[in-house]
């Protein structure tokens, strides 16, 4: 039985979520939304009145917070459903911050640690090749220009009957670049041995394919893999 970790990281709306999920489908293994971890906090934080800038009040909300993944893709907070309520502006304009205290990222890196142990996973986040998976077999780091995210960005919240500015979405993602970046622990930057993939002029359906090949290239292939 072959086992296989992929780490995919890069900036906010590279389009990371949809390239792992359906990576994760052609492999047959579990895929992990780190991001929405962090969303569901941050999420909660605001439910709770609580300044997501304030980092000693959103740590100390943490006993307070039941966090399950489905594998079908659903994210339950303390037996609520957040998977749409967590992609609204107010907590994508946010989680950043939360995402940056060091207490909240070793809270979540543990179970993310846990979830990859004994399954085939594809993680994407911002450190999962750094810090959460450093021996991941595959790592990718994704990303395009902000004004292709932002783009993206905006069509996405508009199918989802979330009103927004284009304007204001690249605004946001700017600043969350900055903050994710420019943390001291766990920073959003390549690994060493990643392999960097511009989206920026792909189809989802071409990035797809290019992550396969790496995962090819790397002398995997879906024959041993879809054995387990």
């Amino acid at each position: 039985m072959r086992k296989i970790v992929v780490a995919i990281d890069g900036p906010a709306a590279a389009g990371k979520s949809t390239v792992a999920k359906k990576v994760a489908k052609l492999l047959k293994c579990t895929y992990i939304d780190t991001g929405a971890m962090y969303r569901a906090i941050t999420y909660f934080a605001i439910k709770s009145n609580v300044n997501p800038e304030n980092e000693e009040d959103v740590v100390a909300l943490l006993p307070q917070i039941d966090l399950i993944l489905k594998p079908n893709g659903k994210v339950i907070l303390n037996e609520e459903d957040v998977t749409q309520v967590i992609r609204t502006p107010a907590v994508s304009g946010n989680v950043s911050y939360v995402a940056s205290y060091k207490a909240i990222r070793l809270h979540l890196v543990e179970l993310q640690r846990k979830m990859a142990s004994s399954i085939s996973v594809v993680m994407d986040g911002r450190d999962i090749g750094t810090y959460v998976l450093p021996d991941a077999d595959v790592k990718i780091f994704q990303v395009a220009s902000v004004e292709t995210r932002a783009y993206r960005r905006h069509k996405e919240n508009l199918q989802h009957g979330i009103k927004c500015s284009l304007e204001d979405i690249e605004a946001e993602l700017r600043k969350r670049d900055f903050i994710d970046s420019s943390r001291t622990f766990a920073p959003l930057k390549p690994a060493s041995d990643s392999i960097i993939l511009d989206t920026s002029d792909l189809t989802i359906d071409q990035a797809v394919e290019a992550v396969m090949k790496v995962v090819k290239d790397k002398g995997y292939d879906l024959e041993s893999l879809n054995e387990r």
